[in-house]
């Protein structure tokens, strides 16, 4: 079984909604990186941020309350840096540690990770990302009196929207290669990264967060991965998902999936983005595929029993 260089995608649902939530979720998480890194392979970390940057966000907004001298305004990439650290933080003690009960010794780094995007991006136009916590449709009323956009998030409520655009470099790459040369295990890019726009020498943060599988395909190009794993919360991707004529899908090419999104079968802001990102990495070159999954069935799926794969 040859070994690969993989950047896993982690979603919202292998970190929990809360503090304690999130402990316990990365416990289960790290079981699952760990048998990933017991096969051998180079494993990359990326992950989501969306109930995590929206509780910041709403923790320093009601913090400048009682302090009027706090801003009452955090900006958003300041939000997405601190929600990097502290699921870093969770993640890599949790992961060594597992590594440690294995007789694994592999160090593990979180890489406070800024990605660059263009300061004329359309997406600033027309905020879509989903962030924080769920609304029912009286409070998304209410939110939006104060000014907050917001939408109905794939039948499961209400949640705020800002702006999403595409991650167009990540500053930190040259780092995490030194790292993996290292023989380290590296979490980056977490959030999709702090988004940032230069100015000369100046990196200046902008209101926004990344799409995680967007920024986790461009980290996977840049390391020149084999395989680039977004999790999900269902074994495959479904054709006619949650209808009678639900198909689930093994293995697809790039063609037939990007036939299937232009016909509209995956849901905006839910499996659609990490579609795209699949085509999009497993279209970068050959020999590249992108897997999405379950978390529990990622060694499976890299060992081509399951999941839905997409190949050039």
């Amino acid at each position: 079984m040859s070994k690969k260089r993989i950047v896993i995608a982690l979603g919202g649902n292998a970190l929990g909604n809360t503090l304690p939530e999130q402990y316990l979720a990365i416990q289960e998480t790290s079981r699952a990186i760990a048998d990933l890194v017991e096969e051998g392979n180079e494993v990359i970390i990326s992950h989501g941020n969306g109930p995590q940057v929206g509780m910041i966000n709403n923790a320093m907004a009601a913090y400048s309350k009682t302090d009027p001298s706090h801003p009452s305004l955090t900006p958003l990439s300041v939000c997405v840096a601190m929600s990097q650290a502290y699921i870093g933080y969770d993640l890599q003690n949790a992961l060594k540690e597992e590594l440690l009960n294995r007789g694994i010794q592999k160090s593990v780094a979180t890489v406070i990770t800024q990605v660059r995007v263009e300061e004329n991006d359309p997406a600033f136009l027309h905020p879509t990302k989903p962030i924080g916590h769920f609304m029912t449709k009286e409070e998304a009323a209410k939110a939006e009196k104060n000014g907050i956009q917001v939408t109905e998030d794939a039948g499961r409520g209400y949640r705020r929207v800002v702006a999403s655009p595409q991650p167009a470099e990540i500053v930190e790459i040259e780092t995490v290669k030194d790292l993996l040369k290292a023989g380290e295990i590296v979490i980056a890019s977490g959030g999709g990264g702090i988004p940032v726009i230069r100015k000369g020498n100046h990196l200046k943060g902008v209101g926004a967060v990344i799409d995680k599988d967007f920024a986790s395909c461009l980290l996977a190009k840049e390391l020149d991965a084999d395989f680039l794993i977004i999790l999900t919360a269902v074994e495959k991707v479904a054709l006619h998902f949650g209808t009678p004529k639900e198909t689930w899908l093994g293995q697809i090419s790039v063609q037939e999936a990007q036939q299937y999104a232009a016909e509209g079968h995956f849901a905006p802001g839910s499996m659609l983005p990490k579609v795209q990102a699949g085509i999009s990495f497993a279209s970068s070159a050959p020999g590249r595929t992108a897997l999405v999954t379950l978390l529990q069935k990622a060694r499976d799926g890299v060992n081509g029993k399951t999941g839905t794969r997409i190949v050039g």
